[in-house]
């Protein structure tokens, strides 16, 4: 039985040696002396297509991408973070994947992995910019690799500006949510209030983590670890709730949350408590905040957020420090209190 395959290409052997065949025109050699459509050449030609799937040609930016998915740089991420990245490189390799690696030392291509991003960009300024740090990624390993000399998407600057301030869960917000959300909500925001943790770190948060005085994690993004002084709104819900599962926080089913199913419940939640500008990760911005309204130092509040000291003083001086109105009236009252006592003094 002869099996007929789409696409084979043909080559002339040079001095009449034969024919050399090809799983397609530019594809992978088919090495073998079977004849097409004998059961021995599909054997062979298959071993080929499958080796080009795991073999990227050599010489192409295909191969870059291969070494950066088999690098510790992307395989210690998170599988979330890892499943994102995959998204971009999809995009990366079926728009880059044949170019030439000498081509990233042509004085041209920064502009021609720009005009990509700009077309990105007239879809979603976001994915343009995350798109092109998977790229800059991809390179800097090769480069960090001896593959490459020059990465040419280095200080590529962002098309997307998040503007986050004033972004803040008030005291107004926390009780407006917790009036109409479900039930196995409302501990995930005390968590997120108390902590100012991020939303994946406290979704994995075991149950082994908390010991009825402290909480201690290890943060995914960074690396760094935390041991945080439960607060007594905080222990007296976790000191209630059944321990059903392995982590802390459960769906109704007693199962631990996807990331995806937690935003969906949450985002419906929000919807209904009508709190529309306002993100799970703006509790982190808001843990800083009132812990530096409840007097507390920039080293106290790194200690219990993660946040470097630098981070902290940031989002105090540039977010909303100098925006918070409560903060203003705090200050104020200080200064007419203080003014009272002079006149009373006198």
């Amino acid at each position: 039985m002869r099996i007929e395959l789409k696409g084979l290409h043909r080559v002339k052997a040079p001095r009449g040696k034969g024919t050399y065949y090809y799983a397609w025109r530019g594809g992978p050699r088919v090495a073998t002396d079977a004849a097409p459509g004998t059961p021995e050449f599909f054997a062979a030609y298959s071993e080929a297509v499958a080796r080009a799937k795991i073999e990227p040609r050599s010489g192409k930016l295909a191969e870059l991408i291969a070494l950066y998915r088999r690098a510790s740089e992307f395989t210690g991420r998170s599988a979330r973070t890892q499943s994102d990245y995959l998204k971009q490189i999809k995009k990366i390799e079926l728009r880059f994947g044949t170019l030439p690696i000498k081509a990233l030392e042509s004085a041209q291509i920064r502009g021609i992995f720009k005009e990509w991003r700009d077309e990105l960009a007239s879809k979603s300024l976001r994915q343009a910019d995350y798109a092109w740090t998977v790229l800059q990624r991809i390179l800097s390993v090769a480069k960090d690799r001896g593959k490459i000399t020059v990465n040419p998407c280095e200080k590529g600057g962002r098309l997307y500006q998040a503007d986050r301030t004033d972004k803040l869960w008030t005291d107004d917000h926390v009780s407006q949510f917790l009036a109409v959300a479900p039930a196995h909500l409302h501990l995930p925001l005390m968590l997120a209030l108390w902590t100012g943790q991020r939303q994946g770190d406290l979704l994995r948060l075991p149950w082994s983590a908390y010991d009825g005085r402290f909480i201690r994690l290890r943060q995914s993004k960074g690396g760094v670890r935390v041991k945080i002084p439960v607060g007594a709104p905080l222990k007296a819900m976790l000191d209630v709730t059944p321990r059903l599962a392995m982590v802390i926080l459960t769906t109704t089913r007693s199962t631990a949350w996807t990331e995806d199913g937690f935003r969906a419940s949450w985002g419906k939640a929000c919807d209904k408590a009508a709190i529309t500008d306002l993100t799970f990760h703006d509790f982190r911005g808001s843990a800083v905040t009132r812990l530096m309204m409840a007097g507390a130092t920039v080293g106290e509040i790194a200690a219990i957020t993660g946040h470097s000291l630098r981070d902290v003083e940031a989002i105090l001086d540039a977010h909303y420090f100098g925006r918070t109105t409560e903060l203003a009236a705090s200050g104020m009252a200080k200064l007419e209190r203080s003014t009272c006592t002079r006149t009373n003094d006198k």
